[in-house]
């Protein structure tokens, strides 16, 4: 029996357990969804009174989402239909409490309405949200904390939130860890920590480990040991027939290949096994020098990151700095540029390369200094609570000279001309552009800098406005862009129409490939848009 209601969803595996002494079994009238595609109730047409109608029982612990059917007329031994979902953790739907609150994202800009939201607390979870978004039509989204989301989900998607799925395990002998969908990093760094160990996070302690790490992992080890994707053992996967399977070098190895950059396209990653590195202590921090000297600056720092080893990642920043409480009164509403990174070695080999910056020219602040692992994320010191902001960026050829006056002309804020809160370039290189580019599906290693702007965008106007802005932004820098794109630096639509960019024709067309062969029926499209061929 198929059951359907007006949008078109299909209740293709509706079971229904019919006692043996019933003479008849109801026949049942289409009706409108209630529920942007979860029907709250079908009536039939036979004489008495019969309802399907939603419930929760609780069986064993578990929280069960079923479609009971419930006669009150002649047929009262006429069973319950069988529960089409069962979750560990909790399932909730539009007209639930909890809706708003399970559906917001840590960026305030995004705003997901999906048909159905499961909170997953284990891989079965996941499987069993997969199978009955597959069974009724739904695509699949998935959030971990809504840093970095590249579709919002909508009526025609089933969410899965993976913020439960908080499992860790440190070996400290073999120097890995098992980290579920549902971490941050700020947890992993903690616990590996404990073992003299790190792994290869990101600039902020509050970002989902592995949505991060799919996309690429640009942090500040990367010169030294690579993305943290590089650091990837294996995967476990949830694939679009609800199938648990473990992708590495070695098993299912295209998919291990495609995820390795390819992002959430091709399943619901579950958890992750990555490389740990010895490392307990950097030499790290900023300068900060007034805006007036910006000019100076930048082509000091593009002469001094020839000069750097390996051992040194760095970026340079231009920052407005908001009228917040948070920020020193000295600086709030100014503008600075500043020279950020850690050096993995000792602090005198360390400061060594710094002492070339306070020999040049006497900074505002020094704020670098040796500072344990777990204190990196001071570094950026990025925002801990949800903010609403919009993100983009591009790889640059040079820092030239026309370069450096657009990112100035653009970048500094004046009398609110300037929708961005920084314009950030990373250096880039080292370990990141030795790793064979063709080891997964990460692609543009040969690139050594890269662009990133940062903007608040409380309202759709601001919104609007940061979109022209940077826009304009990258067709002023146009004769020094190198093309390309970090998909890790764009969001919503931009990540999605410029989704050939972030990878070498080749590789995306084997992308297309190995997204044609486990997600045929596109059911993870709410990811970068990876065409099936």
């Amino acid at each position: 029996m198929k059951l359907s209601c007006e949008n078109n969803h299909i209740w293709s595996r509706f079971h229904a357990a019919i006692n043996e002494s019933a003479t008849a079994a109801p026949r049942l009238q289409r009706r409108t969804c209630q529920s942007r595609g979860i029907c709250d109730s079908l009536v039939n047409e036979t004489l008495g009174e019969a309802q399907i109608r939603p419930l929760t029982d609780e069986v064993i612990g578990k929280t069960r989402l079923c479609w009971e059917y419930q006669h009150v007329g002649d047929f009262k031994n006429m069973s319950t239909f069988m529960a089409s979902l069962e979750i560990t953790g909790a399932v909730i739907r539009p007209d639930d409490a909890g809706y708003d609150e399970a559906r917001t994202a840590w960026n305030l800009t995004v705003h997901h309405r999906p048909a159905l939201i499961v909170v997953a607390k284990n891989t079965q979870d996941v499987v069993s949200a997969v199978q009955f978004a597959a069974n009724e039509g739904l695509s699949v989204a998935v959030q971990s904390t809504g840093h970095g989301t590249i579709r919002q989900a909508d009526q025609d998607a089933l969410l899965i939130l993976t913020s439960g799925l908080n499992q860790l395990q440190v070996d400290a002998e073999r120097q890995t860890a098992w980290v579920g969908a549902g971490l941050k990093w700020g947890e992993v760094v903690t616990a590996a920590q404990l073992h003299g160990l790190t792994p290869l996070f990101g600039a902020s302690p509050i970002v989902g480990a592995v949505g991060y790490t799919v996309g690429g992992g640009v942090g500040w080890f990367g010169r030294k040991f690579g993305l943290a994707v590089d650091s990837v053992i294996r995967f476990e996967v949830v694939i679009s027939n609800g199938e648990i399977i473990n992708a590495s070098a070695t098993e299912n190895s295209d998919l291990f290949w495609a995820i390795c950059g390819g992002g959430g396209a091709f399943g619901v990653i579950t958890r992750m096994e990555i490389k740990l590195y010895p490392v307990t202590q950097v030499y790290g921090g900023n300068l900060l020098y007034p805006v007036e000297a910006a000019k100076d600056v930048y082509r000091f720092y593009r002469e001094w990151i020839k000069t750097l080893p390996d051992e040194f990642t760095t970026s340079i920043v231009l920052m407005n700095f908001p009228n917040f409480q948070s920020v020193p009164e000295f600086l709030r509403g100014t503008t600075g540029v500043m020279i950020r990174g850690a050096y993995v070695g000792s602090v005198q080999e360390g400061a060594a390369y710094i002492q070339q910056w306070l020999d040049w020219r006497v900074p505002t602040a020094n704020m670098f200094q040796p500072m344990p692992v777990s204190e990196m994320h001071t570094i950026s010191n990025d925002p801990v609570d949800p903010v609403p902001s919009m993100t983009t960026g591009a790889y640059l050829r040079e820092l030239s000279d026309a370069a450096i006056d657009s990112i100035i002309r653009y970048g500094v804020q004046r009398n609110g001309s300037a929708p961005l809160i920084f314009v950030e370039v990373r250096h880039m290189g080292g370990a990141i552009s030795r790793i064979d580019s063709n080891a997964n599906a990460f692609s543009h290693r040969d690139q050594s800098l890269n662009l990133y702007m940062v903007g608040m965008t409380p309202i759709p106007d601001t919104m609007t406005l940061f979109k022209h802005y940077t826009r304009q932004f990258k067709r002023d820098l146009t004769s020094a862009l190198s093309g390309g794109a970090y998909l890790n630096f764009l969001e919503g639509a931009e990540a999605r129409g410029r989704v050939r960019e972030g990878y070498t024709p080749e590789k995306f067309e084997r992308l297309k490939a190995i997204k044609a062969k486990h997600d045929p029926d596109n059911r993870f499209g709410y990811s970068y848009n990876i065409p099936v061929n």
